[in-house]
């Protein structure tokens, strides 16, 4: 992979300057880390790349990133935490595509002496030292209440989301069910989980909407549900009558959101949860550890018509990425 060299440097060099040039005091000797991620292929995962390879050029780390091609494929993941192992990776920098499946591995890693952290999606793991990614349960609140501030009159809500192991949708949808029953105005009509893959999602969302023609808002949980919702949108003609809050940035969504087929877009900070995953592997192999928080929350924001514009919207849209050939 091919950094955007430029706004690797200035992202390189806000962080060091943020965490008062931590390269000072920079371990001499190189560990070596391993990221696995979900996927390789969406600008989420480009982006969390970037921040990952700032974190490794910052603290003198060597680190590889490994991921399936597909947000569903838990038993390639496994053998890549198993390879990683083997390779010798010393810590392990995670994100689980199924939260129960994925456990027998991770607990193999630390078995063996291998540091773990998750990011973005925990697993079912006492051998986590600690979470870094968005509040799951709070951001799926977050998608319902744009909903019912931005919608009118009663609201028959349609639900995307993608594989029901993952642990950081289904925390979404939890959520964002708990804030529309307590409303009193929502009814949830129906709930699909689909492939990760954007067109698979548009297939499922516009069968979805064909099938409910009374849904009127219409929630996906993740980057390519979100691009497949929004497709599905605009293929049927229903952007004046369907509400739909995504997840994430895209260049389809982002067009989405200027044309009218996305509402809003709630905005995770991918960039961080690479940086801080990283940095908290280096500082459990060099024994500053203990002043770890178990949980990390990174920062999430709404973007709509609104605020796209604004500076920190954009900063949001647009964060670091890491760009393949």
């Amino acid at each position: 992979m091919i950094r955007n060299k430029r706004a690797f440097a200035c992202a390189a060099l806000a962080l060091a300057c943020l965490c008062g040039c931590a390269s000072d005091t920079v371990s001499s000797t190189q560990h070596s880390v391993a990221l696995v991620a979900k996927s390789t292929e969406t600008e989420f995962w480009l982006s969390v790349f970037a921040g990952a390879e700032a974190a490794a050029t910052e603290y003198n780390l060597k680190l590889n990133i490994l991921g399936p091609e597909t947000e569903e494929d838990y038993e390639t993941q496994n053998q890549m935490v198993a390879q990683a192992v083997s390779e010798g990776a010393e810590a392990l920098v995670f994100s689980a595509i199924d939260y129960e499946n994925n456990a027998d591995a991770i607990d193999r890693a630390a078995s063996q002496g291998v540091k773990i952290v998750a990011i973005d999606s925990n697993v079912d793991s006492e051998a986590v030292s600690t979470y870094i990614g968005t509040d799951n349960y709070a951001a799926g609140q977050m998608a319902a209440q744009v909903a019912l501030d931005r919608v009118e009159g009663e609201l028959k809500v349609g639900i995307v989301n993608y594989d029901i192991s993952s642990a950081n949708g289904q925390e979404r949808e939890r959520g964002a069910v708990d804030t529309f029953t307590a409303s009193g105005r929502a009814e949830i009509t129906a709930v699909i989980n689909t492939l990760a893959e954007a067109q698979h999602a548009q297939n499922d969302t516009a069968g979805l909407l064909q099938q409910y023609p009374e849904i009127n808002v219409l929630l996906a949980f993740n980057e390519p549900t979100c691009v497949g919702a929004a497709s599905a949108v605009e293929e049927l003609g229903l952007s004046d009558t369907v509400f739909l809050v995504g997840f994430d940035s895209n260049v389809v969504t982002v067009d989405g959101l200027q044309e009218g087929s996305v509402d809003a877009l709630i905005v995770q900070n991918p960039y961080a949860m690479g940086y801080l995953g990283v940095e908290s592997a280096y500082k459990l192999l060099t024994g500053q550890g203990s002043g770890l928080e178990r949980t990390v929350d990174t920062s999430t924001r709404i973007v709509d018509r609104n605020n796209i514009f604004t500076m920190d919207s954009q900063k949001a849209l647009f964060a670091f990425e890491q760009r393949q050939n």
